[in-house]
């Protein structure tokens, strides 16, 4: 009989994940659209630290938009690569970081001195690894123009090496936290590898002054524009904005989402964190309960089986928006969740125990000053 309110559990889990998950995508726009009132010079703005391996990529992709920036700005933070000579070689405005100021976190800072240079009256800030289709910034800015306010692009995770796929379960979770109806209009706002506002908004929510000490900068940005008054909207970028996390090892992929998985959590509202844990809990029940099957009583190993296959395919339905991850990965998710539990262990002991996270060979100390 404990069999059935075990598996009568893990399906709660499983409902969870569908309350949690919402299908948000851009509609695609080859053109710019139907004039309206809102300007349309575009300025783009990349914070740079050693991204000579991205770079080309997305500055080749923003040459070939349907509707093309006003002007690409590329912020060479400190960087000890290329850089700053690919940036120039793709035509972008290339400006060199100044010294890291006191109470500012390195991107923060490098994206403040990218939008002082900045012209244009739609802003977008995008993260040197995002990947774009050719109609992706006309599609962006009419959605904008759609549902007002900022807008921000959760982007697909194109995973390639093994331990990227092993990012499966965090990916569902980040979507979880950033499209769902539950976080609407929050002030648990924004993703910021892609963000597009225009530059009255941007100033009159405080811009990145205003979170120059945070680790989780996209997160608390958006909580300044809720409190603007300004209306925070959040896309999947499944056909449109993508992007490729961590090609760089495994400790770049552990150190870049450590820095933000435990910090995140207090981000959330109580209910969807409840939801989300419903849905952890579950998932690994029903890992466990897989692995326990062949031990249990006659027909108990039923129900069992049965909730790791409603996981499954549920994760296979997720993913289709959320990235791709290869075949083995979403099938052996248990996999996953060991390295999502592994991450949120290291993030646990770099922010309660240190008191510092680390990245891009930077220690960033939780609530503000950076060490060198």
């Amino acid at each position: 009989m404990w069999i059935w309110w075990v598996s009568a559990l893990l399906a709660v889990g499983v409902l969870s994940g569908f309350v949690l998950f919402r299908r948000h995508t851009i509609v695609a726009n080859a053109e710019a659209g139907p004039e309206t009132d809102q300007p349309r010079r575009l300025s783009v703005i990349i914070p740079a630290r050693n991204e000579a391996f991205n770079l080309p990529d997305l500055l080749a992709c923003l040459q070939v938009q349907t509707l093309r920036p006003f002007e690409v700005i590329v912020v060479d933070d400190e960087s000890g690569d290329e850089t700053y000579e690919i940036a120039r070689r793709y035509g972008a405005t290339v400006i060199a970081n100044t010294p890291l100021p006191p109470g500012w976190t390195g991107k923060n800072w490098a994206v403040r001195n990218g939008y002082a240079h900045a012209t244009g009256d739609l802003i977008a800030f995008l993260d040197a690894d995002i990947r774009l289709v050719p109609e992706a910034l006309a599609s962006l800015v009419q959605a904008r123009e759609r549902t007002g306010g900022v807008v921000s692009v959760v982007p697909y995770h194109t995973a390639g090496r093994f331990y990227e796929r092993l990012a499966l379960i965090i990916n569902i979770l980040g979507v979880f936290a950033f499209t769902s109806f539950l976080e609407r209009n929050r002030s648990t706002g924004l993703y910021g590898s892609c963000i597009l506002t225009t530059r009255a908004d941007y100033e009159r929510a405080g811009g990145h002054d205003g979170v120059r000490s945070e680790v989780l900068e996209d997160l608390s940005l958006g909580a300044q524009y809720v409190e603007a008054g300004i209306r925070v909207t959040n896309f999947l970028g499944a056909g449109m904005v993508s992007f490729r996390m961590y090609p760089h090892g495994i400790r770049s992929a552990i150190q870049g989402l450590g820095k933000g998985a435990l910090l995140s959590t207090s981000k959330l509202s109580g209910l969807t964190v409840l939801l989300v844990a419903l849905w952890i809990v579950g998932l690994i029940g029903a890992e466990i309960g897989l692995i326990c099957a062949p031990f249990a009583p006659a027909q108990g190993w039923i129900p069992l089986c049965a909730s790791y296959m409603l996981y499954t395919l549920q994760i296979f339905y997720f993913i289709r928006y959320v990235g791709r991850f290869g075949k083995a990965v979403p099938i052996v998710h248990l996999l996953s969740t060991l390295f999502f539990l592994c991450v949120m262990i290291y993030s646990a002991y770099k922010v309660v125990f240190r008191g510092h996270v680390t990245w891009k060979g930077r220690q960033i100390e939780v609530g503000g000053r950076q060490r060198r």
